[in-house]
């Protein structure tokens, strides 16, 4: 599955593979990552990256709200969050992120593979441990992936969304996928049922909960995008071969705004997960976070990998 795209970019990267970055004097600015720092922290520090999880750290009267980082699918908060994270702290975000949807084909590192629903749970545990430790009375979420779209269900269905602010989507598979039109050739063909329940009982429920149409999606869905009260922002790349069509990302109704990268910056050739190291998409969360203008147009530099 083209899922598993980000596990095979991290292995072909692992020719780089460096010690951890050394830690920084308390004046200095956390070190924002790249892929080979993503590589060393998927294998070596899956539940840690720079910037993320200081919980002695007190929001601002700039940033009163704390972000919470979400990981995609087959990722976790190590390597997913190595550029962002730091970035929101040396903006002075208390920032904090979370691994979900572990289970025993995880190894500790490989994330988002169990049951949705359960992960949305994992979710409300750690933004109410967030809002205690921080004082703050809600929170601003960013989710990459399968990150962008399970936290709709801790919005819809667990009471969350009196607990969040904005909610950035970041390459979301909100509405699922056809995997570039294989779900589709195996439900003509008439062997989707027995993948997906060959995925429900090796421990992979999420993966089938993704793909568009799945009785998960239609649940999800069947009382509309959006609940009241939250602010919505996606940023979507043309180029994503992993939620396909991209456009099932956009979101309808409420407070939405949907972004399709190369609108902004047409060579940007960020794939699905090439946006996680994407100098448009950090720049555009940024602003989903910070002054939030319509009009922000990005500078079309420091692109992620065309994968």
């Amino acid at each position: 599955m083209r899922l598993a795209s980000i596990g095979i970019a991290l292995s072909l990267a692992a020719a780089v593979l460096a010690g951890a970055a050394p830690a920084q004097a308390d004046d200095e600015p956390y070190p924002v990552g790249n892929l080979k720092t993503a590589v060393h922290n998927y294998l070596f520090s899956p539940d840690s990256v720079a910037g993320a999880n200081d919980w002695d750290c007190k929001p601002s009267a700039e940033h009163p709200d704390p972000v919470v980082l979400a990981h995609g699918t087959f990722a976790n908060t190590g390597a997913n969050w190595v550029k962002l994270a730091p970035m929101l702290a040396n903006e002075g975000y208390c920032v904090f992120a979370f691994n979900y949807g572990m289970n025993h084909l995880s190894l500790g590192r490989v994330g988002g593979l169990d049951d949705i629903a359960g992960s949305a749970r994992t979710m409300s545990a750690f933004v109410d441990r967030v809002l205690a430790a921080t004082g703050a009375k809600k929170v601003d979420v960013v989710g990459h992936s399968q990150g962008g779209m399970m936290p709709h269900y801790y919005l819809k269905r667990l009471g969350g969304a009196a607990k969040v602010d904005t909610l950035v989507g970041v390459a979301p598979i909100n509405h699922g996928t056809t995997l570039d039109g294989l779900v589709n050739l195996g439900e003509a063909m008439g062997i989707l049922g027995f993948v997906n329940n060959l995925f429900d009982w090796t421990g992979l429920p999420g993966l089938h909960q993704m793909e568009v149409n799945s009785t998960f999606q239609k649940e999800l869905w069947a009382d509309g995008d959006t609940v009241p009260g939250v602010r919505y922002r996606v940023i979507a790349t043309n180029r994503d071969l992993v939620v396909t069509p991209y456009t099932n990302g956009f979101l309808r109704g409420g407070d939405v705004r949907n972004v399709t990268l190369q609108d902004q910056c047409p060579s940007d050739p960020a794939g699905h997960v090439g946006v996680f190291l994407d100098g448009p998409v950090m720049q555009n969360v940024l602003n989903a976070l910070g002054p939030d203008d319509p009009a922000f147009r990005p500078t079309c530099t420091d692109y992620g990998p065309a994968v």
